[in-house]
């Protein structure tokens, strides 16, 4: 794996104007992908009315969750090698031909195919994303960036219901996915204009068998549960057949990843108790979180006659608990390092909440209805916002990419499982609970039972036993879904309290930590957060330039130092360094500067053509100076790396060395700097 990224022709810096025009491309990109995970559940009533195939429905999210899931572990290795803006520019294409696909489709079979289309082009997406963010922001300016990225994954992953209501109540479910093309064009156009194009220095080593077997196993797997009772019964030899192909290509799976130069999920981070806790719980959040948002809309449609657009509100009390203790928990663990019982307390929580849900009825009040919902999203706010924070904390540093991304990856698995066994209950439950019904509502046409608009026009003294018969086929769902949070109530407790990082604690509160965006593999760019953030809370505190002083035993007053790095930094453009330019950069009198660079001048360190200042070789030797007090500074504030195997220490210690260049390079000319 190539530690890091080169580019095929110098990048040239960037205003600040031009950085958040890259940031509002990339944003584009994130938003598209993350709402499409949620947005359809408000439209899935809607949907089975218009192309039947109810017993179908799941796959409508499955699908996309599924081909996101392997689309993630193979774009970080694809960007490596064709460069990231180039497959940015593919994955929206894809996620176009997708969106359009199913907005036309006219039936389910249809619609779920290109359901995975657009998957595909979403985990393209949110990699890519991640990476352009490492790629084009400075190091300094990183952190922010970073966190607010992750924020809009979580807030349109948990809005998507209201939106997609919204669309099919004021125009059609089709404009959940029409809405997309337009906005993708945009983006890709966008993405064409402004990001730099960048690729991986050594050519990157992918495990497309790897990769492939689990994505065949897991299918499998999801297709058994699936058809089970529905298809096919449960002892049939399709079922069976599918469970059996499941664990053949799972178990070559992880021989395959055994011998792999580089495999995508390396069997040797299962050795690690907290990898593999982190990465059981990451699977049961996404398992209830997405299960729940997909079939809550449903529930509150057929049951409480909501309409498409009040179904997606109504679910906001969930939105609501689980954001409120996501940050909480986050704000806690960054002041304090301890983590341990929020994942056991929200397990607890999350399972209290399945299991009050599973009471509802058409007689339970909005009052009651949104306090269950707002228990189980506490539960689930409480279990996520740590679990990739503590993986990060201990594994080595040559680890950190695969780690990462593979807490992410059982995550959407999560979801993709969440989704098909809540619609393989629902739909084996509801199928015998509505044929029941039916035969007690004389009058009610299929049409009606399957529609829920027409439903709530008819009387509930007509439509009671059909509305009854969805209440329990539902409740019967979140019932069978409460072992599954029991479950990871008594795994959580065998995740180990570790010591956090400064750097972890330090981005413990951001939302977006919580919500676990699929992220790169590449460990720079991990790395480069953990710098990021670091960065970020130490200019908060204090500035940074004394330290590095300090830190790098030079004699040099601030003042001068901040002189040199503006010459050292126009020179690294191949601009001419002069004081009227950098005064308009920093929006600063000449008058106050002139004097700082004049002394700089007359102590040899700058050279003065005419108004054009340049290092003197005295000048370089303190820039270089400057560069080593970096990178003490980095080592002192992540000396509680892993640094017990030899060659991991090697790995980060020239990783360190080349981000200290790099924070020299790039964050020479931030104003924060002049105040040191």
């Amino acid at each position: 794996m190539p530690d890091g990224v080169a580019t095929d022709k110098p990048v040239e810096p960037m205003s600040k104007a031009k950085i958040n025009i890259i940031f509002a491309t990339v944003v584009l990109g994130m938003l598209m992908a993350a709402l499409d995970q949620t947005i359809v559940s408000a439209a899935l009533p809607s949907i089975v009315a218009d192309l039947g195939s109810a017993g179908h429905m799941a796959w409508v999210v499955t699908s996309y969750l599924l081909a996101e899931a392997v689309a993630t572990v193979l774009a970080g290795k694809l960007g490596d090698l064709f460069g990231r803006k180039l497959l940015f520019q593919i994955s929206g294409a894809i996620f176009i031909a997708g969106s359009a696909l199913a907005g036309v489709a006219t039936s389910m079979v249809v619609l779920i195919v290109a359901r995975g289309i657009q998957g595909i082009g979403a985990g393209g997406l949110m990699v890519t994303s991640m990476a352009l963010i490492a790629d084009t922001i400075p190091l300094r300016e990183r952190g922010k960036y970073q966190g607010a990225l992750g924020a809009v994954f979580g807030v349109t992953t948990v809005v998507g219901p209201t939106l997609g209501g919204l669309f099919t109540d004021h125009a059609s479910w089709r404009w959940c996915f029409y809405v997309n093309v337009p906005i993708a064009i945009i983006m890709i156009v966008m993405a064409a204009r402004t990001l730099p194009h960048l690729r991986a220095v050594a050519r990157p080593v992918i495990d497309y068998l790897g990769i492939g077997l689990v994505a065949l196993g897991v299918s499998s797997l999801i297709l058994g549960l699936e058809f089970g009772g529905n298809e096919y019964p449960w002892g049939s030899w399709q079922i069976i057949g599918l469970f059996v192909l499941a664990v053949v290509l799972l178990t070559a799976f992880v021989r395959v990843e055994n011998r792999a130069k580089e495999p995508m999920l390396p069997m040797r981070l299962f050795s690690s108790r907290v990898f593999t806790v982190s990465s059981v719980l990451s699977f049961i959040v996404g398992f209830a979180m997405l299960g729940s948002m997909t079939y809550l809309p449903a529930y509150l449609q057929y049951v409480d006659g909501a309409t498409a657009t009040s179904s997606g509100v109504r679910t906001l009390p969930l939105v609501i608990g689980l954001f409120i203790t996501s940050i909480f928990s986050g704000q806690v663990v960054g002041r304090t390092g301890r983590y341990r019982y929020f994942p056991v307390v929200g397990m607890a929580v999350m399972a209290l909440g399945l299991l009050l849900m599973s009471t509802m009825g058409h007689d339970t009040s909005v009052w009651l209805e949104s306090l269950y919902m707002l228990i189980l999203g506490s539960g689930l706010g409480l279990s996520m916002q740590v679990l990739t924070i503590v993986v990060q904390n201990t594994v080595p540093y040559a680890d950190l990419g695969t780690a990462t991304s593979g807490v992410t990856f059982f995550r959407t698995l999560g979801s993709a499982f969440g989704t098909a066994v809540f619609g393989t209950l629902y739909t084996n439950q509801s199928k015998t609970a509505l044929e029941e019904a039916m035969a007690q509502s004389p009058g009610v046409s299929p049409e009606a039972v399957s529609n829920p608009k027409l439903l709530r026009e008819l009387p509930y003294e007509q439509t009671k036993h059909i509305i009854d018969a969805y209440a329990s086929s539902i409740d019967h769902v979140f019932r069978w879904v409460v072992p599954v949070a029991v479950v990871g109530f008594v795994v959580s407790w065998f995740l180990p309290q570790v010591r956090l990082r400064d750097s972890s604690r330090h981005g413990a509160g951001d939302v977006g930590e919580g919500f676990s965006v699929p992220d790169s593999h590449d460990r720079v760019v991990q790395l480069e957060r953990a710098v990021a953030t670091t960065v970020r809370k130490a200019r908060a505190e204090k500035p940074i330039i004394p330290e590095l002083l300090a830190a790098s035993g030079s004699t040099l007053h601030p003042d001068a130092a901040w002189a040199l790095g503006q010459v050292y930094l126009y020179s690294k453009e191949g601009q001419p360094a002069t004081v009227h330019a950098i005064a308009y950069r920093h929006r600063l009198p000449v008058e106050v500067l002139a004097p700082v660079f004049r002394q700089a001048v007359e102590a040899g360190l700058l050279h003065d053509d005419r108004g054009t200042l340049t290092l003197t070789d005295e000048g370089n030797t303190e820039v270089d100076t400057l560069r080593v007090g970096w990178r003490r500074w980095l080592g002192d504030r992540l000396d509680d790396w892993n640094s017990e195997d030899p060659t991991d220490r090697e790995l980060l210690d020239k990783a360190l060395s080349r981000i200290a260049g790099k924070l020299l390079d790039q964050g020479a000319d931030s104003p924060e700097v002049s105040k040191g």
